[in-house]
């Protein structure tokens, strides 16, 4: 037989995929919130620590773990922005809020410097067809 047999190394790289998938949600830094549920994976994480900015359901602006009054955030993401490679920046908004305090968070996340922004969900969640 003078062919390789890749099907030993594709099953290898699909384990490895999901523990990655399975773990990178849990390296994130947490405050107890309510995620949406989504079907959507995990995104993949980079060298430098992810800056997380989270949303309370009772209204409260956290960045990583510190509370930022809302008239502070611009300033603080800017310093922060300032001091980083990324402009990666993880949100994470309790799932009873309104959209539109999220949509203000992500424009005061734009206006401080973070262009990528990433929706931070649980898995297992509904999907569009109903699945």
């Amino acid at each position: 037989m003078s062919e390789i047999n890749v099907t030993p190394f594709v099953d290898v790289m699909l384990v490895l995929l999901i523990i990655f998938m399975v773990a990178a949600p849990l390296l994130t830094v947490g405050v107890p919130v309510e995620l949406p549920k989504t079907a959507a994976s995990a995104l993949p994480s980079d060298t430098e620590e992810p800056l997380t900015v989270t949303l309370t359901v009772d209204g409260r602006v956290q960045i990583q773990t510190t509370d930022v009054a809302r008239e502070e955030l611009i300033g603080k993401l800017r310093a922060i922005a300032a001091e980083r490679a990324s402009d990666k920046v993880f949100l994470r908004a309790d799932g009873g809020l309104p959209y539109e305090q999220v949509m203000q968070v992500m424009g005061a996340l734009n206006a401080g410097g973070f262009s990528n922004v990433g929706l931070v969900t649980d898995t297992g969640g509904p999907t569009l067809d109903g699945g």
